[in-house]
């Protein structure tokens, strides 16, 4: 862990007050390092600046809505130079979410968002088998297909038949990127709203392979275009949320709404701390009326401030994760913006104490690498647990809770489908039981799963077309999915009872209505009977595991489906 020199506050405050040329204050040198820094609230811009640059930084990116700002330095010594200072509230390395890839990348290893844990695809190499069932009148081919839809009533005798959404309602994607060209999410994706806040990053500090070199991505460069996916992540989100009714593949919950793709995350699964801040940001700037968040804002599963397992400075680091997301997180709903969140994926009660050992997962500096941490619940995952937020658990075929999804009485708000593939009468695993939605053909061709004329050679993945226009979809199970069908429910709500939005234009409306909506046309669900529930998995290896997850609270608001099942129906009746 990392090992840093204490400069006292006065000799700060007197190095900010000289010129850059006078105020080396470095420990040593070292390799290039970013650095989020926090600025106090209410402190001159000047005098922030100057801090950075006398502790040896140099700025790369400010955000003064929220007084946050990208560093580079070569100071080893940076953190400690700032410690104390008037004008600075904290410093965090410019670190991402995911876990690092020790070998090659591959499907499994790059996807370290928040369903990692909890996605599961059927073996590559097997015929795609699957057939559909004749769609209900008015609805989409694959609707068969779609049993979480039918669970939330976001059907085409459901909720379709009264709301679809409003185009002008805008709903930012928080992830690895969304593929605009996909069939089914061209026509409600918004192409000048989009944003991509960051960067891939080639290897980590040790030398891991994080999302590989520059020359070997599809466009030849780390910064991708606002319109794509090289992940399969954001896509499916999106999917979920809005693809349109056009006789092709699925639909989303809220089929009208516009979708602005917000990229946070890189190709592997990494979420920086600064881009969150930024897309979080550029919502309240620009009129975003719903966010999903499927991810936790690391290098820290869990920050917490006073933990005797961590460092001083890894105290400190976690503590500055904590307070600017917050400050991004209360700038955005000040602004309009409905914030969701996955629940994420551990199968852990979040108000109970618990031990982690994947913290932190990014190597920022050389030989840096997770330990294990009892996690008391005085700790924070960022950003389900931020203020504003609504943090949504998953549910499988049956509506009991998600066998990986997190819980806790008061901290889970509403539950909605993620899938569960084992939530079937045997236990085995039945890929039907996650959920479909949307997949780049571009990565399908990539991982090899299509056949020389186009059709799928693996059961996780489906086609239908239209003429000569065809799509690709894909099975995915996790609190990611679960999150983006709550985001639909909630701009259902905002096209049907929002007011004209006279600065941006569409509509809008109090991110507080929203949440009281959601909440109160969810479906009351009782906690199982007895509470202690034992989850029975029969895995494809041969093993059978077992886990007891205890559901606490009454049928009006319980750990395990907080208010209750969203109900798009419901919610736009």
């Amino acid at each position: 862990m990392k090992r840093v020199a204490v400069i006292s506050a006065a000799l700060l405050l007197t190095a900010a007050l000289v010129t850059p040329a006078q105020a080396a204050l470095k420990v040593s040198d070292g390799p290039p390092t970013e650095y989020v820094v926090l600025y106090k609230e209410g402190a001159d811009a000047q005098a922030t600046r100057q801090a950075v640059e006398a502790a040896g930084g140099s700025l790369l990116k400010e955000n003064t809505a929220v007084g946050v700002a990208t560093i580079s330095t070569t100071n080893t010594g940076f953190a400690a130079a700032l410690a104390g200072s008037d004008v600075i509230e904290g410093v965090a390395h410019n670190r991402s979410i995911g876990s690092v890839p020790t070998t090659a990348r591959s499907t499994a290893a790059v996807r370290k968002a928040i369903e990692a844990r909890a996605v599961e695809r059927a073996a590559t190499g097997a015929p795609a088998t699957t057939t559909f069932g004749k769609p209900g009148r008015g609805a989409e081919p694959l609707a068969e297909l779609q049993w979480d839809m039918k669970q939330i009533n976001a059907t085409a005798s459901g909720s379709h038949r009264y709301n679809q959404g409003d185009h002008g309602v805008l709903v930012g994607v928080l992830d690895t990127g969304v593929d605009g060209s996909h069939p089914d999410i061209a026509p409600n994706f918004n192409r000048e709203l989009s944003r991509n806040f960051t960067v891939d990053i080639p290897v980590d500090a040790n030398g891991a392979e994080v999302d590989g070199p520059c020359e070997a991505e599809p466009d030849k460069s780390c910064e991708d275009p606002a319109d794509v996916d090289e992940s399969d992540h954001g896509t499916h989100v999106a999917s979920a949320i809005a693809s349109p009714i056009n006789r092709l593949g699925v639909a989303g919950v809220a089929p009208k709404v516009s979708i602005v793709n917000l990229r946070v995350g890189q190709d592997s699964g990494y979420f920086f701390l600064q881009p969150s801040i930024d897309a979080l940001t550029y919502a309240g700037d620009h009129g975003i009326d719903v966010v999903n968040m499927s991810y936790y804002i690391d290098p820290w599963l869990f920050n917490c401030t006073d933990n005797p397992a961590d460092s001083p400075a890894d105290r400190a680091e976690q503590a500055t994760i904590i307070k600017a997301t917050q400050r991004a997180l209360d700038y955005a709903h000040r602004r309009g913006v409905t914030l969701i969140s996955a629940a994420g994926n551990g199968a852990t009660d979040y108000t109970k104490e618990l031990v982690d050992a994947s913290s932190p997962d990014f190597a920022s500096v050389p030989g840096e690498a997770p330990y294990s941490r009892t996690i008391p619940p005085s700790c924070v995952s960022m950003p389900s647990e931020g203020e504003h937020v609504i943090s949504v658990s998953s549910t499988g075929f049956s509506k009991r809770k998600s066998y990986f999804s997190d819980y806790g009485n008061g901290y889970v708000d509403v539950a909605a489908p993620g899938g569960d593939a084992y939530d079937t009468p045997d236990n085995n695993r039945d890929l039907a039981r996650a959920t479909l939605g949307a997949y780049p053909k571009a990565l399908a061709e990539e991982r090899g799963e299509l056949n020389p004329d186009g059709t799928p050679n693996v059961t996780h993945v489906v086609r239908d077309c239209k003429g000569s226009t065809c799509a690709y979809y894909t099975y995915l199970q996790g609190t990611s999915m679960a999150s983006p069908r709550a985001v639909g429910v909630a701009a259902l709500i905002v096209s049907r009872f929002g007011n004209r939005d006279r600065v941006h234009g569409g509509k809008t409306l109090s991110p507080r209505v929203v949440e009281s909506v959601l909440k109160s046309s969810a479906t009351r669900t009782a906690c199982p009977n007895p509470p202690a529930y034992t989850y029975t998995r029969h895995l494809p290896n041969g093993t059978t595991v077992t886990d007891t997850h205890t559901c606490e609270g009454n049928r009006g608001n319980n750990g395990f489906y907080g208010r209750g099942i969203v109900d798009a129906l419901d919610a736009v009746r």
